[in-house]
């Protein structure tokens, strides 16, 4: 690395998005992501859409047990 860096004519903000959408990398052991892509394409779904249908199944059972 340098000792020292010229940011006199950098930009403040050149590339800030207000409305931007972050997603998170969720990495799957393999033999769960073999499963579940197993029956997301028995179901005729991707996977994306089968864990987020079984997380947000997750989250009704446990708002329900408090």
């Amino acid at each position: 690395m340098k000792d020292h860096y010229d940011f006199s004519k950098g930009v403040r903000g050149k590339f800030y998005e207000p409305d931007a959408v972050f997603r998170l990398p969720v990495y799957l052991d393999e033999q769960v992501q073999a499963y579940l892509s197993a029956r997301a394409e028995a179901r005729g779904v991707g996977l994306a859409e089968l864990v987020n249908d079984m997380l947000k199944k997750d989250i009704e059972l446990i708002e329900m047990a408090r």
